[in-house]
């Protein structure tokens, strides 16, 4: 049984299918989730540079990134799931290194994640989260493609790790 369910969030459609994912499952097992957010600093020290523009930016990365938990989190609520939601914040830290350090304190017994399902030069230049995170823990990790292929089913294809 699953009791606590970790479920890192970013917006994406990937992501809602991962929370989609982890609502149903928490659903049915009356388990309990925590959304993780996390603003990744890096991403304004290679755009925007020093200045009042760099922490105007930063602080529209918190108030979005909260938008998307409080979304999450009023989600989970009206179907009945006990939510909680934690914005975290990077600066040199990648994000599946927050998600993993999450996992640790936290100790949930499924992380769920959508992904974007990348491969190839994307995934190379791009690097996956969800990879690192599969790699990088005990804990069993339940990855939620949000794109879909051509030959595809309806919903969304379901991958499960237990690394």
């Amino acid at each position: 049984m699953y009791s606590k369910i970790l479920v890192p969030i970013d917006g994406s459609a990937a992501s809602r299918a991962g929370l989609n994912e982890a609502i149903r499952i928490a659903k049915s097992q009356g388990s309990r989730i925590r959304l993780v957010h996390i603003v990744n600093d890096v991403i304004l020290e290679n755009g925007y540079g020093s200045g009042v523009y760099a922490t105007d930016a930063l602080e529209v990365l918190r108030r979005a990134g909260q938008g998307i938990l409080d979304a999450a989190q009023a989600l989970a609520q009206r179907e009945g799931v006990k939510a909680e939601s934690l914005l975290l914040e990077s600066v040199a830290e990648s994000a599946a290194d927050l998600i993993i350090a999450q996992a640790k304190n936290w100790t949930p017994d499924l992380i769920v994640m959508g992904t974007h399902g990348r491969r190839g030069l994307a995934r190379l230049v791009m690097g996956s989260d969800a990879e690192s995170v599969v790699r990088s823990t005990t804990i069993p990790v339940l990855l939620v493609r949000g794109t879909l292929s051509r030959s595809a089913p309806s919903r969304s294809t379901v991958k499960a790790s237990a690394a």
